[in-house]
Order: structure tokens, then sequence, then C-alpha cells
């Protein structure tokens, strides 16, 4: 009866985590997508053309918010995601990627945000595209190529290079509004 109990902001923090087929499973589930394929599947994934599953017409996502468009392969057998995010305090800032079988990252372009820091140290400053890479999912990341972003603070043009970028032949219809 006089036991003592913990306020939550006293409790001990227990981590347990376990490895199962390229999951890394935590205490209370799924905590992280740890999947590896390699590199010559994923070069196939980033090659496949991609098109939009639906004809319907998106709206350009305005600050603080997010829209997740479904692609597929031409045969269907292969589906990707396209993922468009805009950030809230800074305007300017956005980011783009492209995932395949929902959670393996093909590319990911960062748009006037921190600098990305390699594996290897070396810094990156913004814009920077995340490829894929055996062994690192998207943690390396180079340089946005100028010539195929070349302004980047037309986040609306700078999307439409992204979707070439990742061979997604038949894009998603988006829109910009008065709010993005």
């Amino acid at each position: 009866m006089g036991g003592s109990r913990l306020s939550p902001s006293r409790r001990p923090r227990i981590s347990v985590s376990y490895r199962l087929k390229g999951l890394k499973i935590g205490l209370l589930g799924v905590t992280m997508a740890d999947i590896d394929i390699k590199q010559e599947e994923a070069d196939g994934l980033i090659a496949m053309e991609k098109h939009a599953v639906d004809q319907r017409t998106w709206n350009f996502p305005g600050p603080g918010d997010k829209i997740i468009v479904l692609l597929a392969s031409i045969d269907k057998r292969e589906s990707f995601i396209l993922d468009v995010s805009r950030f809230q305090i800074k305007l300017t800032k956005a980011t783009y990627q492209n995932r395949a079988r929902t959670a393996i990252i093909l590319y990911r372009l960062d748009i006037d945000g921190a600098p990305h820091r390699n594996p290897d140290g070396q810094e990156v400053p913004c814009p920077h595209l995340h490829r894929y890479r055996e062994g690192y999912g998207d943690k390396w990341a180079l340089p946005a190529p100028i010539e195929q972003f070349p302004d980047t603070t037309d986040l609306l043009s700078t999307l439409d290079a992204f979707m070439k970028h990742c061979n997604i032949t038949e894009p998603p219809k988006i829109e910009k509004t008065l709010f993005s």
C-alpha cells in the first residue's frame, strides 16, 4: 500500500529493439524501416517509367501541407509514391521525394533547408539531391544539378523538373493555388 509510483516524466525509459526480416522492431512496434535492396535493383526502379495512378488534379501544398501521390510502373507491377512537402515557417523550404515499395526512398530533393552531412563527413549545401545507395539508403546527398534544377525558388517548376528526373513520364496534374 505504501509503494511509491513514478510520475510519467520520472519513469525510466525502456529501449528494446529487434531486427526481423529487414525491419527494426521496437517495444511498441515498427520504429524504423531498415530496407536495403541491391543497387542494381534500385537503379532499375529509378529508371522505370512511372505514371500517376489516377487523373485527379492536385493542389500544390500550401505552407505546412503535404500531398502524397500514388504512382505505378507501366505494367502496374511496381508501386511508387511522390511526396511533396512544404514547411510552415520558411515558405521557400520544400522536400520532394520519390519512394518505391512504400518505404524505399529512391530520390529526395531538399530545397532551402539546412546543409546535409554525408556519412563520410562531407557537408552538402541546399539544394541537395539524395539518391538511393546500397547500404546507406538515402543518407548520401550531392548538390542538386543546376542544369536540371536552375531556379529552386520556383517550387512548381522545380517539382516538374524533379518528376522528370525521377522518370515520371505521366505525371500527376498539380496546380498552384492562391495559398501555395
